[in-house]
């Protein structure tokens, strides 16, 4: 299947799954979701990917049904007696080579009835990551300014996520990106509309929007001290 655009199907299933969230209709109506949910999602990975490869060489497009860039739709429900059994959206992750899971480097579609954006950065990072990363915009302040003040990054992402309520611990409290040094996710955020989503050109949409963080990206990334 080659992707030419997505249609209004793929957020029917999701917007029936919400409200049908469970195995039995699942199952009876799995047919459906691999038409108009997995084989368009997967069409659009391979689509990205020579986009993906001119924007870094170092992250990853894979159409791989287990273990590629479309996140599974199964939820762990190991640590919950009454969690949903299904996620209601679609998320499609490009990540880091290096990256084993969703906390590495990355750039990200997120579709659903309810939200659609599209997001890049690093989120969640384990301790170590984070204190590299804190530690690189002490280290290089100007850097950091350029990235996240960059025109292009700041007219389709703002900066999102989690953050600290005091300075975290080895870091000057008047420090001048101390706002920023309180972060617990480093990532931007661009908010879409549905018709953003199911447009024709959505696939060229991406691929502007996450060129346009190229320099938010590479800050992170050399921050990690791995390519991009």
């Amino acid at each position: 299947m080659e992707f030419e655009r997505f249609h209004p199907t793929l957020l029917e299933f999701l917007e029936q799954l919400a409200a049908n969230n469970d195995r039995p209709w699942f199952q009876e109506n799995k047919g459906r979701y691999e038409r108009d949910v997995l084989e368009p999602s997967t069409a659009f990975i391979r689509a990205f990917q020579p986009r993906l490869k001119r924007l870094s060489p170092y992250f990853v497009a894979s159409d791989r049904r287990v273990g590629g860039s479309l996140m599974r739709v199964y939820r762990d429900t190991r640590f919950s007696r009454h969690a949903q059994p299904y996620k209601t959206n679609v998320g499609i992750q490009f990540r880091h080579e290096v990256g084993r899971d969703v906390h590495a480097p990355g750039f990200y579609v997120h579709i659903a009835p309810d939200e659609c954006f599209l997001a890049l950065g690093v989120w969640c990072p384990d301790s170590v990551s984070l204190r590299k990363i804190r530690q690189a915009i002490v280290e290089w302040p100007d850097r950091w300014r350029r990235a996240r003040r960059d025109g292009k990054f700041r007219e389709r992402f703002s900066l999102d996520g989690g953050s600290l309520e005091r300075p975290p611990r080895g870091f000057p409290s008047d420090h001048p990106w101390i706002e920023d040094l309180k972060r617990t996710d480093f990532i931007g955020l661009e908010e879409l509309e549905e018709r953003d989503v199911l447009h024709k050109g959505f696939l060229d949409h991406v691929a502007a929007s996450f060129a346009a963080g190229r320099s938010f990206m590479r800050f992170l990334c050399d921050a990690l001290t791995v390519p991009f």
